[in-house]
């Protein structure tokens, strides 16, 4: 593994375990040249799967984009990276259970906000606001109340 400071290409490993609910090994490096510590992942490679958008495009499944729009709905709220980071495992090998080669980009954002809601309302609702594509702010006072309902039932 080439060393991201000096890029040097031998190290030494100091440290492995599973992450991300076993689907990788992290592993803790530390350069034999220049002695900067750095961690890896690796990770089983499975067929790629893609996304089929609303207008039709297809773009590879992006395990950093999901994890990225997820970060941006949790921002400033009581949830950890590894939180986020288990929720995206979780989306991602429940999509790759389901599907092939493609998946609906509905079927996507569904998952993430189904796990939202139970996570934290206030990241939902930030998510839901994106994903859904409210028309105006009736829409959205109508999906907040809705959300709103089910906590009292």
């Amino acid at each position: 593994m080439q060393c991201p400071k000096c890029a040097h290409k031998d190290d030494r490993v100091l440290d492995s375990r599973s992450a991300r609910m076993g689907e990788a090994i992290r592993r803790r490096r530390a350069c034999l040249k220049c002695g900067h510590r750095f961690t890896t992942y690796e990770e089983v490679i499975r067929a790629e799967l893609r996304v089929v958008k609303r207008d039709g495009r297809h773009e590879e499944l992006d395990r950093k984009k999901l994890q990225g729009g997820i970060a941006r709905a949790c921002e400033k709220r009581p949830i950890s990276f590894e939180q986020i980071e288990c929720l995206v495992s979780e989306i991602i090998v429940e999509i790759e259970n389901e599907y092939e080669r493609e998946v609906p980009s509905q079927i996507l954002g569904r998952k993430v906000m189904e796990r939202l809601e139970k996570l934290d309302e206030v990241a939902f609702v930030r998510f839901a606001s994106v994903y859904r594509r409210f028309r105006d702010v009736t829409e959205f006072v109508s999906a907040v109340d809705e959300l709103m309902g089910k906590g009292q039932g």
